[in-house]
């Protein structure tokens, strides 16, 4: 056959290993880290499905390969009971699809502790690091003699020697993004007067003996795969000037560089693009290697679409692309371009709730895929024991999942719209520019359930006479929720504009908007007018914006509001007129915050008229999503999702 991505698509040699595609997943942490680091059946799933979905190359993160880390993260250690079975039953879930099993080497260096679950215990930890110094948080750095140097070093070709013996065929050691071995690169952390400081080539030095100890111990014909921070995008730290110098002088210990950017903490939103960033932001930076060196160069950062995936391999800019967060949100994505059905990928919206998660509840979660952090409860749809019909009410991603899950089932599915445009409320995504992903999750979603077999009812509102008529075993209720807008005088005029109905009428935004409401509805509306170059102000009562964003998302959220919206908190909004919102402090004065449109954004509310109505329509009757709590796109679909596997 004729692959529609035929660079994206084909093999790629590197010494002895043949790779099936170049689409690589990147590094990512399991979800059931054992207290002594070893890698559970969970993280084991987890790796495995993103093999099965056909990714050419999956790594485990991240092996700490120290004591002085003390991060609760992965070891691979033989004193540890069931640390190298672990590891094997990982190498193995991975290989016995086609895909070839690589495990991440690091160490945390100063910045270890930082996958503790309980912060407080950083600070009864020796952190080490190039230099002796106080980190931000006031945790103590202590300085690596040179008798630990050489421990640590030792200590990454043993662990990599136990990676091959467990079954893995490549290593990556982690120079980037701040850790160890990066904070001896770089210029910010590295203040050393002996031989691992001041030149660039002293600075190496630490990261070239960890190579020739890695490859001492694994062999010749063994992959390394070097990971590094093409720029740390930060001041006092390197650029892309010195990332070139970098991967010249490591070259010839590595078989792949891998290209990433940023730097701990201070480039999180670049390492990791945000839905503020171009995909591909740091591509640029394995391209400006990649003239430099002959070794293979991957590169990484927010990269979802086939068609730039594509032009990246094609044009040269480099051999090997990896992803995270996309193949969390589809781990089939590789095959799906390999197959010839990208239209079929459910792409990533870079909302943060995988990463939030795994900060807050040490858990893996994606937003538009529930199989993520439950892998082992089966990845394939098993069909019902009894075809049942089957009503879903609402299509919006909640009502879209579970339509699409239970059709697979092999259920009789029917969905009910009332509108002539399914997506519920991400209908309104549409208008805000960095989050048209967002928009287009429905109609992916609508795609799989039209494919599955769904038959789609629009512009019909599901009265309980129309279900009944129907006759249905289940019905799903996914109705949503509608916007609140309270008795407050003046909020229904000319001049108001609901936020969700923002996307039907942008043309009458005038040049001067304050947006009432600073949840995270509010502020993301409220920047995307500050990006259109509109003077914005943005009224809170609360005294803090948008606590319902997410952990991980919530910071380069507030940055973008500092940089586009003049923000007000603590302000209770009393009456809108026609020249902005008349507000009361907190003190009981008043003040008039201008503006010629005003942006209602106050929250919203679950239908429950319509859950009423229906609830007795059928044997089996589910309330998911916003119908039953407002809450986020994640928990819509992951509810739909087993509703549907409960029928």
């Amino acid at each position: 056959m004729e692959r529609q991505y035929k660079h994206l698509s084909s093999p790629i040699t590197i010494g002895r290993k043949t790779f099936r595609n170049r689409m690589f997943s990147a590094p990512m942490g399991g979800t059931d880290i054992t207290n002594d680091g070893c890698i559970g059946p969970k993280s084991a799933a987890f790796y495995e499905l993103r093999a099965k979905g056909g990714a050419a190359a999956v790594t485990v993160s991240e092996c700490m390969v120290h004591k002085t880390d003390g991060s609760h993260a992965y070891r691979l250690d033989e004193s540890i009971l069931n640390s190298l079975a672990g590891a094997t039953y990982a190498a193995d879930a991975i290989r016995r699809h086609g895909a070839i099993p690589s495990l991440e080497l690091s160490h945390s260096g100063m910045f270890a502790g930082t996958y503790m679950t309980d912060k407080t215990k950083q600070h009864e930890l020796v952190q080490y690091g190039p230099c002796d110094t106080v980190r931000a948080d006031g945790v103590k750095v202590k300085a690596l003699d040179e008798e630990l140097i050489t421990e640590i070093v030792h200590a990454y070709g043993h662990v990599a020697s136990l990676a091959k013996r467990a079954g893995f065929e490549m290593v990556m050691i982690h120079g980037g993004h701040g850790w160890l071995i990066n904070q001896f690169l770089s210029p910010l952390f590295n203040h050393r007067e002996d031989e691992y400081g001041g030149s660039l080539e002293n600075r190496c030095r630490f990261a070239i003996r960890v190579l020739k100890s890695v490859r001492e111990a694994v062999g010749p014909d063994f992959l390394i795969e070097f990971r590094m921070s093409g720029s740390e995008f930060t001041e006092g730290g390197y650029g892309l000037e010195d990332g070139v110098e970098i991967a010249k002088m490591i070259e010839p210990y590595v078989d792949i560089i891998h290209v990433s950017a940023g730097t701990y903490q201070k480039t999180f939103g670049i390492t990791h693009p945000s839905m503020f960033e171009e995909h591909g932001r740091n591509v640029f930076l394995a391209a400006e290697i990649k003239k430099h060196v002959s070794k293979p160069v991957a590169t990484i950062g927010g990269l979802n679409d086939p068609e730039q995936l594509e032009e990246i391999i094609a044009s040269g800019k480099a051999d090997i692309v990896y992803m995270a967060r996309a193949l969390l949100a589809d781990p089939f994505l590789p095959r799906k371009v390999v197959e010839n059905r990208p239209e079929e990928i459910v792409k990533c919206l870079r909302c943060f709730t995988c990463m939030a998660e795994r900060a807050a509840t040490s858990t893996r979660r994606c937003t538009v895929n529930p199989l993520i952090g439950r892998e082992m409860e089966g990845d394939e749809i098993q069909k019902a024991p009894t075809k049942r019909k089957v009503v879903v009410v609402g299509g919006g991603p909640g009502g879209l999942y579970a339509a699409y899950t239970a059709a697979r089932r092999g259920h009789d599915v029917t969905l009910y719209e009332k509108e002539n445009e399914l997506g519920g409320i991400l209908k309104s995504e549409q208008a805000i520019s960095f989050k048209h992903e967002m928009y287009e999750l429905s109609g992916t979603y609508a795609l799989l359930a039209k494919r599955a077999g769904v038959t789609f009812k629009m512009n019909t509102e599901a009265t309980k006479e129309l279900i009944e008529k129907e006759n249905p075993y289940a019905v799903i209720i996914a109705t949503g929720s509608t916007p609140l807008v309270p008795p407050i005088p003046g909020l229904k005029g000319d001049n108001v504009i609901v936020v969700n109905n923002y996307y039907k009428e942008k043309d009458k935004v005038t040049d001067h908007v304050v947006v009432f409401g600073g949840g995270l509805a509010g502020c993301e509306c409220a920047i995307h007018l500050g990006m259109e170059g509109k003077h914005v102000e943005l009224v809170e009562m609360r005294d803090q914006l948008a606590p319902d964003a997410n952990i991980r998302h919530r910071p380069l959220l507030l940055a973008q509001v500092d940089k586009y919206v003049q923000a007000h908190t603590g302000l209770k909004g009393l009456e809108v007129t026609p020249n902005g919102i008349l507000c009361e402090d907190k003190d009981g004065n008043k003040v008039t915050i201008e503006g010629t449109t005003v942006i209602c954004a106050l929250g919203q509310r679950s239908t429950t008229k319509t859950v009423e109505e229906l609830q007795d329509t059928a044997p089996f009757v589910r309330v998911i999503g916003d119908a039953a709590k407002v809450s986020t796109i994640t928990n819509a679909v992951y509810w739909g999702y087993h509703a549907a596997l409960d029928i």
